[in-house]
């Protein structure tokens, strides 16, 4: 098998997995805890705006890795030809499995406390150990690492504009997010966010 057909089936699989998980961690967590932990905002709101172009983008890159095993798309997304070289594509596959690793571990470690936006009624602890004490956005920045390793699996126009809008609405849901948890927690949120840097 080449590296470009192992790249191709990798990319479908690996991004129904992901939708699988997520989808059935938050469904287990509402099993068990009795509320949402997906929380989107006011209906037009920026942050629900955020939420939603996310999943726009989300969806998309789904179906189109799943409908380049099938069909042979790829000239529809304008790929990058001089990136696309397999010693790029496993590189971006190894970035895409490093990503995994890293939101997985960060989602292990918030445990309950893992939320998908802002919750208002049922906020979470302020975590400042582990890999917060490095970065106030970890979770964050696996799931940009993500969209690197997704460009370079596929280097390509489409996966460009994915990686340069999801890095946008990563950026706005972070500053969002901040600016809630500084309503929220007050004096010692002020006094960790001087401590520790936004990224890292």
């Amino acid at each position: 098998m080449t590296a470009e057909l192992f790249t191709r089936h990798f990319l479908g699989s690996f991004f129904l997995l992901i939708g699988i998980l997520f989808a059935c961690r938050a469904l287990g967590l509402y099993a068990r805890l009795g509320f949402s932990h997906i929380n989107y905002g006011t209906t037009g709101s920026a942050t629900w705006w955020n939420r939603q172009l996310f999943n726009v983008f989300r969806a998309a890159i789904l179906l189109v890795c799943l409908l380049r095993i099938l069909w042979p798309i790829d000239p529809w997304l304008g790929v990058i030809g001089w990136l696309y070289h397999p010693v790029v594509l496993l590189l971006g596959v190894m970035v895409l499995l490093l990503s995994f690793g890293l939101a997985s571990y960060l989602q292990a470690y918030m445990h309950a406390d893992w939320r998908s936006g802002i919750d208002r009624e049922q906020a979470p602890n302020l975590l400042t150990s582990g890999p917060y004490a490095r970065s106030r956005n970890p979770l964050f920045l696996a799931v940009i690492l993500g969209q690197v390793g997704f460009f370079l699996s596929l280097p390509s126009v489409f996966s460009l504009i994915c990686l340069l809008v999801g890095v946008w609405v990563i950026r706005r849901q972070a500053l969002a997010e901040e600016a809630a948890l500084a309503e929220h927690y007050g004096e010692p949120y002020s006094r960790y966010r001087q401590q520790v840097p936004r990224w890292l």
